[in-house]
């Protein structure tokens, strides 16, 4: 089944993740019932009817029903993640509260609570309370103790016009083409996500190739960013409806040549290379002199890789900080070579051996 590049499966989601290989998906996003509890039609001025949350599946008896239920697709999700996989969850004040207790009982660890902030909300009608305009997604790793998952974090910074990027993202809703008609032309789901929000989860936290998880798929978002980005996918949805619409919807996506799918690699990434080996690869031989950036002090070369600059000595880093007079250095960008066109970092040697790693 996790072999399919496009799977989605008609049923519960609690009983279908209980048949998925366990350990099996890479990366997990859940857009689960808000249980948003309406008590009555909501309103326009005009009196018109806005087009709200008032599904079946949006129903629970009560809280601790809705609470047991989040819990049980927690438990079911957490079975099929690989020990390196990451969970995204979306919601409102309805329920993300509700359900960042429930990650944390189950020994999910949150990594960052990240704000979607809707460029074009909808407005509060009724005049009594601020306008809704943001919803709050978690992303969580599947144990305290993970070390490892995947976060593109250099991709992100490029794609951010390398700034940083921050836990607040400004994206409008899913409206105009983007948004799903059923037969009479009528918006098919009401809580359909746009796909540059799937895009940027999907890029941020997954490799390509990698196994993506969607346990309310509804109209299919989360399968159409994933099959652009050149993810494969399983997605489980009990509407027949929503998943015929759905179908349609990602036949018609092109999915990415895979030649463009490379993102920009975090140096975290890359092999380490000891100063050592510059020296091994004889790229600098025991006696050069290195010189500092403005190239007024310099120190040489010894045989074990170490630095000497008069009565001072040790690593790259350790020197160049104390030549420097700071408490830390990076020695690989302090220290310089001198070549026919002025002054280079040794980061560049560094990047040959690396080049020929590779």
């Amino acid at each position: 089944m996790t072999d399919q590049a496009e799977t989605i499966i008609n049923g519960d989601c609690i009983d279908v993740l209980a048949k998925l290989p366990e350990k099996s998906v890479d990366l997990v996003f859940a857009d689960p019932p808000y249980n948003l509890q309406l008590g009555g039609d909501l309103l326009r001025p005009d009196n018109s009817k806005v087009d709200a949350v008032d599904d079946d599946w949006d129903r629970f008896a009560s809280f601790e029903t809705y609470d047991k239920f989040t819990r049980e697709w927690l438990t079911a999700v957490r079975r099929v993640m690989k020990d390196d996989a990451t969970l995204w969850v979306i919601g409102s004040y309805h329920n993300i509260f509700r359900v960042g207790v429930a990650l944390q009982d189950q020994g999910f660890w949150l990594l960052n609570d990240v704000v979607w902030r809707k460029s074009n909300p909808m407005p509060n009608f009724k005049g009594t309370r601020f306008t809704n305009a943001h919803e709050t997604m978690i992303w969580a790793a599947k144990s305290r103790g993970q070390r490892r998952y995947t976060f593109n974090y250099d991709a992100m910074k490029t794609a951010n016009d390398d700034l940083q990027m921050r836990s607040d993202w400004t994206l409008p809703l899913c409206t105009g083409e983007e948004r799903v008609k059923d037969a009479n032309g009528d918006k098919a789901h009401p809580t359909q996500k746009p796909e540059a929000l799937l895009h940027r989860v999907i890029l941020a936290s997954s490799k390509p190739g990698d196994l993506v998880l969607d346990p309310f798929f509804g109209m299919g978002t989360t399968g159409a960013a994933a099959k652009r980005l050149g993810r494969r996918f399983i997605g489980i949805e009990r509407d027949e409806g929503y998943i015929e619409l759905a179908r349609q919807r990602i036949a018609e996506v092109i999915p990415t040549d895979p030649a463009h799918l490379s993102v920009m690699g975090s140096k975290r990434s890359e092999p380490r290379i000891p100063f050592g080996m510059v020296l091994e690869a004889g790229l600098l031989r025991p006696g050069d002199e290195l010189w500092c950036p403005k190239g007024k002090r310099r120190a040489s070369v010894r045989s074990d890789g170490s630095l000497v600059a008069g009565d001072l000595s040790g690593s790259i880093h350790k020197l160049g900080a104390l030549v420097d007079q700071q408490p830390a250095c990076n020695g690989w960008t302090f220290w310089h070579v001198k070549t026919d066109r002025g002054l280079a970092p040794i980061d560049n040697l560094r990047a040959k051996i690396r080049a020929g790693m590779t």
